[in-house]
C-alpha cells in the first residue's frame, strides 16, 4: 500500500471539499490511517503464529485460524481504507480536466475550475454516496465474517483434520477488541459525516436553485409590466399626436373651393342678360 498516493489524495480532495468533508479528510488520516500504521498493524502482526491449539495434529490449527479469520484483519481495514478513498479521485479527475481542457482552448471556461457546482457537484455528490455505500458494505461484510463485532479469548472448533473438539486461543484479545471498537466508531462516524456534508450540500443547492428561479420569475414580470407602461405610454402619446393633428386643420366643408367662383358669375349674367 502507497502511503504516499493515499496522503496526496486525501490532500487533494481536502481542496475541493465543503467544511464538513474536510472533517471526513481530518478523521480518516488522523484516526484510521495513523492508528492503522502506528498500532494495529504491530498487534496484528503475528496473529497466526500465536493462534494456539491445545492440540498439535498437524493442520489442524491452520484449519482452525482460516475458519475463524478467513481474511486478515490487519489487511481488510487496509482494502477498506483503499476503496473508501477511491471515489474521492472522482473529484480530482473532474477539476483536472477542466483545468486540462481550459489549457487546451486557452481561453477561462469557468469561474473556477476547483468550485464545487454543476457538473462537478454532482460528481461530488455521487462520491459521498459511494463512501457512505462503502462504509456500510465493509461493516456488513465484517459483521458477516467474523460473526459480529467482537473478538473471543477461546474458540472451539471441530472441522477435519482435528480429531475432536479443539480448544484454540487468540493472543491480545482485549486490547484487539478495544481497537476493533475504535475502528468500527470511526467508520461509523465517516457515514454520519459523509451523510450530514450530502444532505447539506443538497439543501443548500435546492434553496440557491429556487431563489434563481423566484429571482428569474420576478424579473420577468417586471419586464412585461414595463413593456405593457411603455405601449400605453406610447398608444397615449400618439392619441393625443392625432388629436392635435385634427385641431389645426380645419374642416373640408369649410374651405370654399376657388373654382366655384367663375361658375357662379356665368350663371348670374347668362340670368340678367335673358331678362334683358
Amino acid at each position: 500500500m502507497s502511503w504516499v498516493f493515499l496522503r496526496d489524495l486525501l490532500s487533494g480532495v481536502n481542496k475541493y471539499s465543503a467544511g464538513i468533508g474536510r472533517i471526513w479528510v481530518a478523521v480518516v488520516f488522523l484516526f484510521r490511517l495513523l492508528l492503522y500504521v502506528a498500532a494495529a498493524e504491530n498487534i496484528w502482526k503475528h496473529e497466526h503464529d500465536e493462534f494456539e491449539c491445545n492440540i498439535k495434529q498437524p493442520g489442524c490449527e491452520n484449519v482452525c485460524f482460516d475458519h475463524f479469520f478467513p481474511v486478515s484483519h490487519i489487511r481488510f481495514w487496509a482494502l477498506q481504507l483503499i476503496m473508501v478513498s477511491t471515489p474521492s479521485l472522482l473529484v480530482v479527475f473532474h477539476v483536472a480536466y477542466r483545468q486540462n481542457r481550459e489549457k487546451h482552448h486557452n481561453q477561462k471556461l469557468y469561474k473556477n475550475p476547483g468550485k464545487i457546482d454543476g457538473g462537478l457537484l454532482c460528481t461530488y455528490l455521487i462520491s459521498l454516496i459511494l463512501k457512505i455505500g462503502l462504509e456500510i458494505f465493509f461493516l456488513v461484510l465484517f459483521y458477516k465474517l467474523y460473526n459480529g463485532f467482537k473478538i473471543p479469548h477461546l474458540v472451539k472448533c471441530d472441522i477435519k483434520p482435528c480429531p475432536n473438539i479443539v480448544d484454540c486461543y487468540i493472543s491480545k484479545p482485549t486490547e484487539k477488541m478495544i481497537f476493533l471498537y475504535f475502528l468500527v466508531a470511526t467508520s461509523c462516524l465517516c457515514i454520519v459525516l459523509n451523510l450530514s456534508e450530502l444532505s447539506y450540500l443538497m439543501f443548500k443547492y435546492s434553496i440557491k436553485c429556487y431563489l434563481k428561479r423566484h429571482v428569474k420569475k420576478q424579473q420577468g414580470s417586471k419586464s412585461n409590466c414595463c413593456e405593457s407602461e411603455l405601449i400605453s405610454q406610447r398608444e397615449a402619446e400618439s392619441a393625443k399626436g392625432a388629436h392635435a393633428t385634427n385641431r389645426a386643420q380645419p374642416p373640408s366643408l369649410s374651405v370654399r373651393s376657388p373654382s366655384h367662383f367663375p361658375f357662379r358669375k356665368c350663371l348670374v349674367y347668362l340670368v340678367f342678360n335673358g331678362m334683358a
